[in-house]
């Protein structure tokens, strides 16, 4: 198999502030070498800047709206791509941060990438937001197909913080993030042909041993089923299809913290999709 390109996605915790922090987030992505990143929670005009000059043979795109958390797309100027923002992925609510659309040509077959960075909250009300923004990602499906002729024939990859986190309810009501996440590879799989691909790591976010929360898998890549990627290795040498770096490949507690709160919170995502 060759590859077609390979992608980053990296939720770095309100990213803004202190350029040493900017300067290791920086550095850490370069050693990933991503030829498509979107960093999600950009809130600092200097990140931007910084962005632009470290990186100098990308392009970029970010989003605009009244959110105050922004997603920035990178791009490798030897790619062909298309940038568009989604404003429908808002759900109607001006706070809520649109998708980003990046549609890559390679051989003269186009890929579609939806980067999004959904509502985070355990609450009723953020939970059905976010249900409808994933309703709205795997229905976007439907269009793709139809300018590529065939049902489940787009080539279309949908990604970033999807936040499930599950619900709190009282009454012995909740509705477990587990829960969450099964009926969305269900309804992915069952009626969009698209699954969640394997991680290397399930859980991608880690609020620090001080944390009153749990480790959760919060970062996802659901990807068309004829779609194919190169392979990495977990723990387990079981064969997974995203590799995920940052604090989960440190082996104490200890190193743990000092990542988080070098870098942020979330792991960084990586993939590499072969050409169709």
């Amino acid at each position: 198999m060759t590859k077609a390109f390979s992608v980053a996605s990296w939720n770095v915790k309100h990213f803004k502030g202190k350029l040493t922090r900017i300067d290791r987030v920086v550095d850490f992505l370069k050693d990933q070498n991503p030829d498509v990143f979107a960093l999600y929670e950009v809130t600092g005009s200097e990140v931007f800047s910084k962005m632009t000059t470290a990186f100098p043979g990308y392009t970029f795109q970010i989003t605009e709206g009244t959110q105050s958390q922004e997603i920035l797309v990178g791009i490798k100027s030897t790619i062909t791509a298309f940038i568009t923002q989604k404003i429908e992925f808002k759900s109607g609510n001006n706070y809520m941060r649109p998708g980003l659309l990046v549609t890559i040509t390679v051989d003269n077959v186009n890929y579609s990438l939806l980067f999004l960075h959904l509502a985070s909250s355990t609450e009723p009300r953020g939970m059905g937001l976010r249900d409808d923004m994933l309703s709205r990602a795997l229905k976007f499906r439907h269009k793709l197909d139809k300018t590529t002729g065939g049902k489940h024939t787009a080539n279309y990859i949908f990604l970033g913080d999807l936040n499930t986190m599950g619900m709190n309810y009282p009454y012995d009501k909740d509705i477990e993030a587990n829960i969450e996440l099964k009926r969305l590879r269900n309804r992915a799989s069952r009626y969009y042909g698209m699954h969640n691909l394997n991680k290397t790591f399930d859980k991608t976010w880690n609020g620090g041993s001080h944390s009153s929360y749990p480790q959760a898998e919060l970062d996802h890549v659901y990807a068309a089923k004829h779609l194919t990627f190169k392979t990495f290795k977990d723990a387990g040498n079981n064969d997974a299809e995203v590799t995920v770096k940052g604090w989960v490949e440190e082996e104490t507690i200890v190193k743990q913290d000092s990542w988080i709160d070098n870098y942020s919170d979330h792991a960084l995502l990586y993939f590499e999709v072969q050409k169709v």
